[in-house]
């Protein structure tokens, strides 16, 4: 992969952007319908996928989930997916002082500048990045909300079933089905130069469903002054930066019987900071998908899926270099069903990956690298009981030249009582190391090192939970033990990763909902976790900790949509007091959401309409900085802007 290909994914972008579906939010008249038709019980007991890969009740699940329903969504409104996962239980939006701006951290773990840890899927699949290992902020701020069904996270090891990164967390964000012909569409003019626009369409011929969304997001104008040591001896130590935030992105899906295509264009300009020089970056993602699934038998399906993955990145400032790497992935799974009480899931994929590294102008790549993989993977989930389950399962994977290595999982789940469900799980995962970790060679400065191994972790977790028709609440324990972790050091032989080190993660979470009739909706969630590392070290990551967060929705029959949601993070422990920028602080952020349905005063039925809509982030209006992790103890950078107000309208139409 070479520079000038660079252009076969923007053109992508370009294609999917064109598509006539305009942009919006996703509620639209039909959708609103169709959530109103389900009785409260569904709507706390929908179905999930992600911790077995096959459909199941959220108390089944043999994984600690959350899952932000379309419903919530529509209620709390969103213009970026960051922001719809900052209301999410044990999650963290925070960044990195150079590889990416747009970050997540679950249950605390940050101890790596590009937040590797955490696996995103879509519809299932999984899209990773190559050659740092873990960057997101594209589809943080650009991926299509208003095509999305829900989102399942499971916060724990998720690599048995889907290998490497799902480390701390596995993020599944689920699209619409398309179940006739529709749209809806939004634009959301907002202050300080911000906009946002988000949308959805869908077409039904027969067995062929389709569906597209598109999204634009611009955060407003933020010019801060910005402190540091300069990297020329003799330069000004400030500046006045200018925080880049904005980007647009793509979906496209079709589904025809058992065959289905899925492809995203997700982009990201935003801001980097190393020593005084503020850079703009930009980045890209492209991502495809063509999968089959069929049945074998009355008691074995199958799918197979071929999957691609290209990530973009360019900075004309330092250290002015390009990446392009990209991942091909092959897969085939398995469902047995022998009886009423064994599910088998079991598969092999194979894995390549490829990237380069190279400096913008002239010279020689500084990475260029490649590297195949491969698995083997098997879950077995059997009731013992009525009311208990057991499950057991383990991935065999050999990454390159890496030896053969094995992460298990283990679990019991028990219903003592209909209501109520426990469950104790254990759990392996593994990061393999990036293209960069293993093959950069920076003439003077940072070198690979082909003889790392993946990170790994060993999670144990013990929850108990309530579902009942208006009600949804859980309460649980976590302790997680990472080792092998690759480090930057600077030794005798130069700048380089090693595998060094170990932390320890222990923490106490909650979460609940309860919908006062359909009207209210009250949700809420707590997080309290401690870390420390293998010299004694206390709380080494960036993460505060503790986290509250909790939210109010109203929706009258008369098409009044109201709702606040607060997330706060606690203050840090490490101290700043050299820092040379203002220092973290515990924070909060406050959002607002009013949607009013007019459709009645134009004599629109519910399949057509017309709505106001006005949405508000940082109601607090104050500028959140965070760690610069990864700049030197005591860097801190911008990352929250202060308040943003949006308002605009939005258009429907629905056919069944």
């Amino acid at each position: 992969m070479r520079l000038h290909q660079s252009s076969a994914v923007w053109l992508a972008g370009l294609v999917l952007a064109a598509m006539p579906l305009a942009a919006g939010e996703p509620q639209s008249g039909g959708d609103r319908q169709d959530l109103a038709s389900l009785d409260l019980e569904k709507l706390l007991n929908m179905k999930v996928t992600t911790a077995s890969k096959f459909a199941e009740s959220l108390r089944d699940a043999p994984g600690v989930m959350s899952v932000v329903t379309r419903d919530e969504i529509r209620r709390f409104g969103a213009t970026t997916l960051e922001e719809v996962l900052n209301r999410v239980p044990g999650l963290t939006g925070t960044g990195a002082y150079f590889s990416d701006a747009k970050l997540v951290a679950a249950r605390g773990d940050q101890t790596r500048i590009n937040g590797g840890h955490i696996l995103v899927l879509i519809n299932g699949r999984p899209t990773r990045e190559t050659l740092e290992g873990g960057v997101i902020g594209d589809l943080l701020e650009s991926f299509p909300v208003a095509i999305l069904d829900r989102i399942e996270v499971i916060r724990g090891p998720g690599s048995v079933l889907y290998g490497s990164n799902a480390f701390s967390a596995v993020i599944n964000l689920i699209t619409i089905k398309a179940d006739g012909d529709g749209f809806a569409m939004t634009a959301l003019p907002g202050t300080g130069g911000a906009r946002s626009g988000s949308g959805q369409g869908t077409l039904k011929f027969g067995d062929l469903g389709i569906v597209g969304g598109v999204q634009l997001h611009q955060a407003s104008g933020w010019t801060t002054p910005y402190q540091s040591v300069p990297l020329v001896p003799g330069a000004m130590p400030w500046v006045n930066a200018r925080i880049q935030d904005q980007g647009a992105g793509g979906y496209l899906g079709l589904n025809y019987k058992g065959l289905s295509f899925m492809s995203s264009v997700t982009g990201l300009d935003s801001t980097s900071f190393v020593g005084d020089v503020i850079g703009q970056p930009r980045m890209c993602r492209g991502f495809a998908d063509l999968g089959y699934s069929f049945k074998a038998s009355r008691i074995w399906e199958m799918s197979f899926n071929a999957t691609y993955t290209r990530n973009l990145r360019t900075v004309y400032e330092f250290p002015s270099a390009h990446r392009d790497g990209y991942e091909l992935l092959g897969e085939w799974t398995n469902f047995v069903r022998p009886t009423e009480r064994d599910e088998f899931t079991f598969g092999t994929l194979f894995d390549y990956t490829q990237g380069v590294e190279l400096p913008i102008g002239s010279g020689d790549a500084i990475t260029d690298a490649s590297r195949p993989g491969g698995g083997l993977y098997a879950q077995w989930d059997h009731r013992l009981l009525k009311n208990l389950k057991l499950l057991g399962g383990l991935q065999a994977n050999k990454i390159g030249s890496i030896s053969l290595d094995v992460v298990p999982r283990a679990g019991v789940l028990w219903s003592p009582w209909s209501p109520f469900t426990i469950k104790a799980l254990y759990g392996e995962a593994f990061r393999a190391p990036s293209l960069n970790e293993i093959g950069m060679n920076y003439p003077g400065g940072l070198q690979g090192n082909p003889n790392l191994k993946p990170e790994k972790v060993k999670t144990f977790d013990l929850a108990g939970s309530y579902q009942s028709k208006r009600v949804q609440a859980e309460i649980g324990y976590f302790h997680s033990d990472q080792n092998q972790s690759i480090t930057l050091v600077n030794d005798a032989a130069g700048v380089r990763w090693v595998n060094l080190g170990a932390t320890t993660f222990n923490g106490v979470e909650a979460e609940g909902k309860y919908y006062l009739k359909k009207n209210f909706l009250l949700m809420g969630s707590a997080l309290y976790q401690a870390n420390s590392d293998q010299s004694g070290a206390s709380n080494v990551t960036p993460i505060p900790n503790y986290q509250l967060k909790g939210g109010i929705s109203y929706e009258a029959e008369h098409g009044l949509t109201a709702s606040l949601f607060d997330s706060y993070q606690g203050p840090l422990d490490q101290k700043y007091d050299g820092a040379l920028n203002p220092s973290p602080s515990s924070y909060h952020l406050l959002s607002s959401h009013f949607r009013y349905d007019l459709s009645r005063y134009f004599g629109l039925d519910n399949r057509k309409g017309l709505a106001l809509v006005a949405h508000a982030e940082n109601l607090a209006n104050r500028q959140v900085w965070l760690p610069a992790w990864g700049e030197g103890m005591g860097s801190t950078m911008p990352v929250y802007r202060g308040r943003t107000v949006y308002f605009g309208i939005e258009v429907w139409f629905r056919r069944e």
